[in-house]
């Protein structure tokens, strides 16, 4: 993976993630300490690091209202801050970056540096107006045991090995980190009446007629609005797509076949998630794979593969981002 597109794809996920957190007390604008919350819950080295010191979300998130709270009460200002709620994001607009979070963001991906969430925790622990330091001190750590923490993690880092490729399939693959024990995640994706929740195309699935067993088919229908309520536009040969439970092995796997009845042209998708337990929570691998299509259309899709792999970058990005999203 080049700098350009490791650097896009870090901040694309921490930008969602630390937003996400800043929705939960009705902030629109996420600053370092939401930027620190969304490093502990990346499947990067960063958060394996901070999860290592056993920093995971939650305590997280109390230390960093605890630090807020302290800087009221210097001010003279006596008060608890209002409980958060749920992630909203998804419902509002108007989100933007701090200025220093923008500027710090920025310096990770400088000369020199390599852009990933491991270099952004580098200069988050750095940043001079020990906002952070506070926070990882009542955390129970330092900058300088993080700093160690992560070297020792980037020394020990290992190349995945490349999957296998299918003849006359296409695959990506991405992973994310869910702060869950493994045993309620795969429930999760295993859930034939919470495919919804993390298939963007599906907005309701009819699980009446049918258990949730391997090779039942089920019925979905496409969202009619989105989560802001704006309606959505669907053709009506997309409207219908058939859900397949292919696998089911607890806990560890789960997958999944999408088809459209309704369009003769478009490729059945199969969704894998291959789940294994990890510091902290589960480190879910999410796989999408779909047929290449034959004779002349197969090579007027090489010209456009670029464009077929940001979408479905992008369709893996959602879907994982709602995953993880479901347990915090």
């Amino acid at each position: 993976m080049n700098k350009f597109v490791r650097v896009a794809q870090t901040s694309q996920s921490l930008s969602l993630s630390a937003m996400e957190e800043a929705s939960r007390t009705g902030h629109r604008e996420a600053d370092l300490e939401h930027l620190l919350l969304a490093l502990v819950i990346t499947d990067q080295n960063a958060g394996q690091a901070l999860r290592e010191l056993g920093i995971d979300i939650e305590t997280a998130r109390r230390a960093v209202q605890e630090q807020h709270e302290m800087q009221l009460a210097t001010l003279g200002i006596e008060t608890q801050l209002p409980a958060a709620g749920p992630i909203v994001f998804h419902e509002t607009d108007g989100y933007t970056w701090s200025k220093r979070a923008t500027d710090l963001l920025a310096r990770s991906s400088g000369k020199g540096r390599s852009g990933d969430a491991a270099a952004v925790l580098r200069e988050l622990v750095a940043e001079p107006s020990g906002l952070i330091s506070d926070i990882l001190q009542r955390l129970g750590t330092t900058p300088a045991e993080v700093t160690s923490r992560l070297d020792r993690i980037d020394a020990a880092r290992r190349t995945p090995s490349p999957r296998p490729k299918k003849k006359g399939r296409a695959t990506m693959a991405s992973e994310t980190f869910v702060p869950a024990p493994v045993d309620e995640v795969w429930r999760f994706v295993s859930d034939p009446a919470r495919v919804p929740s993390w298939e963007p195309s599906i907005g309701e699935v009819d699980t009446t007629d049918h258990e949730a067993r391997v090779d039942s088919v089920w019925e979905g229908r496409a969202p009619e609005h989105r989560p802001d309520g704006r309606p959505t536009k669907v053709r009506p040969d997309f409207r219908r797509r058939t859900i397949e439970l292919v696998t089911a092995q607890r806990p560890e796997r789960a997958v999944w076949r999408f088809a459209y009845p309704d369009a003769a042209n478009a490729s059945p998708v199969t969704t894998t998630f291959d789940l294994s337990a990890t510091t902290g929570g589960t480190q879910v691998t999410i796989t999408l794979s779909w047929s290449r299509r034959p004779g002349w259309r197969r090579v007027v899709g090489i010209a456009l593969r670029p464009v077929q792999k940001f979408v479905m970058w992008i369709m893996l990005f959602q879907i994982g981002g709602a995953v993880s999203r479901e347990f915090r």
